[in-house]
């Protein structure tokens, strides 16, 4: 049996996408120059795997309980620690900044010698100090990655596609990326390797998201070989429309549900994801597909006709 809120969605709608697409461009204009702003000013707040910090590892005989760790941690006055399993369920993996103007090694003994007292069972090995040059060079690495993942994508959209697709595809991806990253520094959510991975999830939903758009795309080229550009893209995302509903919100109530339940832990991760994807549909309708009407597509053996700048749309 279906479910019953998807016979709301209707089988055929008639929008005009390419008719709001100057105005979608003048906002996310307007949201990439805030973002930059907010990048230049505050900057993003960098979590422990960026700035350094403390690393302890706690083991015991029996299952490390974390959230009883977590509320000690807090007790004792370590704010904003991070606690997660390490290896095994008998392990934890515990991070820290240490306060401004303290001795690293100093504090972590002392932290450590009120954790074995609450837990008697928990030994704890030498703690490990990590330097801002380390967690500089994994800063560097993270984005590199995301550098790597970007240009990969590009070839096979080009590979796959025209070059017009995959030009339109990376902007729009970098788009996705940019508001994504200026979002976290207005809101001041912490940026973390997690973070890092949910940039990739975004990465990887966004262009499947243009890869389907192109597809249907390309396949009305072949069928409508002398309908104007600009309607067989009304048409092709008219005819998606109901498939992105349904697998966008599927994304976002599985997300949604994690966001409020999930903690603190977990939420940055979430809340970075959930944007990307709100984004990232967005930026397939408004920023892929409007480039590639600029600069035209090959039909056949026709060579790409690029539009005038500045010519109006048909009403």
């Amino acid at each position: 049996m279906a479910w019953p809120l998807i016979r709301l969605i209707p089988r055929q709608t008639h929008f005009r996408f390419v008719k709001w697409a100057p105005v979608a461009a003048a906002i996310s204009a307007l949201l990439i120059a805030g973002s930059c702003v907010s990048f230049f000013t505050q900057g993003l707040n960098l979590g422990i795997d960026f700035k350094g910090g403390i690393a302890m590892e706690a083991r015991m005989p029996t299952p490390v309980p974390l959230a009883e760790l977590r509320g000690e941690l807090g007790r004792i006055g370590v704010h904003d620690a991070q606690v997660q399993g390490f290896g095994s369920p008998n392990s934890a993996m515990i991070r820290f900044l240490p306060e401004a103007g303290q001795n690293a090694n100093a504090e972590a003994a002392e932290i450590k010698q009120k954790l074995v007292a609450h837990f008697p069972t928990m030994t704890m090995p030498a703690p490990s100090v990590i330097g801002a040059k380390v967690s500089g060079e994994l800063l560097g690495s993270g984005f590199k990655a995301l550098g790597i993942a970007l240009v990969l994508m590009l070839g096979y959209i080009w590979f796959r596609f025209q070059w017009q697709f995959g030009v339109g595809a990376v902007v729009a991806v970098f788009h996705d990326i940019i508001l994504t990253l200026g979002l976290l520094s207005v809101l001041q959510i912490e940026f973390s390797m997690t973070s890092i991975a949910a940039l990739l999830t975004v990465i990887g939903y966004s262009m499947n998201e243009k890869v389907i758009t192109f597809d249907r795309l390309k396949e009305n080229l072949r069928k409508y070989k002398t309908t104007p550009l600009r309607d067989i893209i009304d048409l092709s995302e008219n005819e998606r429309l109901s498939r992105t509903i349904i697998t966008g919100s599927t994304a976002l109530l599985a997300l949604g549900g994690t966001m409020v339940f999930g903690g603190p832990v977990l939420f940055p991760l979430v809340f970075t994801m959930t944007f990307g994807i709100l984004i990232g549909t967005y930026s397939s309708v408004y920023i892929a597909l409007p480039l590639i009407l600029v600069w035209g597509v090959k039909r056949g053996d026709e060579e790409a006709t690029p539009i005038k700048l500045g010519a109006g749309t048909r009403p």
